[in-house]
Formats: structure tokens, sequence, C-alpha cells
């Protein structure tokens, strides 16, 4: 996402906690991250195909949790448990009534169900979970949380794999924060042909997309600058993205300007060669050589955690927003 008019914020020192699968309910402890950043082995790679199950199980999940080096740690947290109490349900505990109960349990609006677009299905049972969540922009008093998820729903003794970005739109009174709206994305069909550049970026390996992001990438309303800027970046790194063009806000937040996402002319990476860009640990030279080497592959407007020096006006940036991911962003 582009520049948000929000000075960074040095975060505060990292702190880990490992949550048991109780942490849906309000209780928020904070996490640290694993190798899988949710703490629980996923594909990389789901498909929307059906694929029978012998035994109907779903994958095991775990609570995505927030650790203490976040901006804001709390709407993350708050955001991210809406999510996992509404796509989510064990054998019986199926359909909008049953989704309305667990998301007053933590204690926000039921009408929220409504707004869950594909979160919600008719499936007998589903399992999520979360693979990031970053900021679509943070304000003092109001933010947009990216959720980045995966999903697996049985229907019999099928089990489907799918999932979704969902833009939690959040605001703060009296120190707490509390959900106002969600805006599931809205990829579209996959179109019938794809350019080449898109094709190869679909099919590497070293360039990890979520479900909604390959399905972004999918649609054709990509921009082949965008999957061209992947493809060099994975000869050098490990990218694991979490946003392409749906599940972003239309405008920079806080603002009337438009977004590159919407118009599938950027992306967002959360992790580099395994290690989460928030992630204090994480090296701060890879991060800058990463922005600099994503600038050479085209993009006129990369932010992240780093400010950096040199290049053209405003083509690196940094703020609170880009604390947790580095921001790639294209004119065409």
């Amino acid at each position: 996402m582009t520049r948000t008019p929000v000075p960074a914020a040095p975060p505060p020192g990292r702190r880990a906690v490992l949550v048991s699968l109780a942490g849906i309910a309000l209780a928020g402890c904070s996490a640290s991250r694993t190798a899988q950043q949710s703490g629980t082995p996923v594909p990389s790679r789901p498909t929307a195909s059906a694929s029978p199950s012998p035994s109907s199980a779903l994958p095991h999940t775990t609570p995505w949790r927030p650790t203490s080096a976040e901006v804001q740690p709390a709407a993350k947290l708050r955001a991210v448990q809406l999510v996992e109490a509404i796509g989510s349900w064990t054998a019986g505990r199926a359909g909008a009534a049953a989704a309305g109960a667990r998301v007053a349990a933590l204690g926000l609006p039921t009408g929220l169900v409504g707004q869950a677009g594909p979160l919600l299905s008719t499936a007998d049972q589903a399992a999520l979970q979360v693979v990031d969540a970053q900021y679509g922009g943070i304000l003092s008093r109001s933010a947009s949380v990216l959720v980045v998820c995966r999903q697996w729903t049985r229907h019999g003794d099928t089990v489907r794999a799918g999932g979704t970005t969902v833009d939690v739109r959040l605001s703060a009174s009296g120190g707490a924060w509390t959900v106002d709206a969600l805006h599931p994305a809205e990829p579209g069909p996959a179109a019938r042909s794809l350019a080449p550049e898109v094709r190869a970026a679909l099919a590497d390996d070293r360039i990890v997309l979520p479900p909604a992001a390959a399905a972004d990438l999918r649609s054709g309303q990509v921009h082949t600058g965008v999957a061209r800027a992947m493809l060099a970046l994975a000869r050098t790194y490990r990218l694991e993205v979490s946003v392409v063009r749906s599940g972003h806000p239309l405008d920079v937040f806080g603002t009337s300007r438009p977004s590159d996402h919407p118009r599938g002319r950027a992306f967002d990476v959360w992790r580099i060669d395994g290690q989460a860009v928030v992630d204090p640990a994480t090296s701060r030279a890879l991060i800058e050589r990463f922005m600099r080497d994503a600038a050479a592959a085209g993009s006129y407007n990369v932010g992240g955690p780093v400010l950096l020096s040199g290049g053209g006006p405003d083509q690196f940036f940094s703020d609170a927003t880009h604390h947790d991911h580095v921001h790639v962003g294209f004119r065409t």
C-alpha cells in the first residue's frame, strides 16, 4: 500500500508467549511467530478444487496472535479474533446464527456476520488459519487491518481448500478497539488467458501467494510489470506475498488518493527468506537490500520499516503502516 500520513513509531521490545487454541476468546496474550508466522505449517498453494478425504478431517490450525513488536497490536488482535471466529466452526455450529453467537461472545456487533462474504458458507465444518495480518492503514483512532487467511471446509466426505483476505475496519474508543466493517476480497473470475509473466509468477515456488493474491493474478487484472518484478525478486529471494489487488482499501488509508493496489499495480511482501518484516530480529540489511532491489525491478514507490536514501522523488518511504511489510508499487 502507498504512503499513509502517519510517521513511523519505534516498536517496543519483542516478547514471546505461546497461546493455546482457546485464544480465540478475548483474553489476548501475545505470542511469538514461529517459522510459519501463524504457528501452523500450512500448504503454500491450496487449490479451490475438492479433494476426497477418507476421514474428512480438516487441517489443524492455531490462533494467530500479534507480538509486542507491532504498532498497535491490540487492533490486529481484535481484527484477527473476529475473522477466526466467523471463519471456523465445528460440526453442528454452521450458519449465520451460530456465527453471530461467536461474534457476540467477542463483544462485537452480530451484524458483522452479514458482511463476512466467503468466510461463511453452508459447509458442515470449517477450519481457518490466518497467514498474516498487516496494516492497510493505521491512524490514532482508526485502522484497516488486512487479515490474510486460508480456509478449509468440509462438505460431507469432501474437504475443499480456499481462503480470502479481509479488510477489517476498526475504530478506537476509550483505549479499546472495535470493529466497524468487513470488506472481503473480490478477485473476480479467472481470465481465459494470461500473460506469460503472470503464468510464470503463479508457478514459481519462490513466490508464495495466499488464496486471494493468487486469484488476483489468475483474474488477469494485475499488470504484467507486477508479475515481472515478482519474478526478478524471486531470483534472489523467497518472497511471501500478503496482498496484491483485492482485499485492500481503495484509497490510501486516511486520504482520498487512489491506492495502486486495487488497480493491479502493487504488491506487498510480509516475509523475506523466511524472516517476517515486522520481526525486530530480522536483518535490517536484508530488508534494505530487498527494497532497493524492488526499486531496481521497476517500482517507483517502495515502502517499508526502513527509510532509505537515494532514488527518485518519493521512491522510498517509511511510516507506521509499513512497519510490518514492504510495499512495491508501479505506475503501469
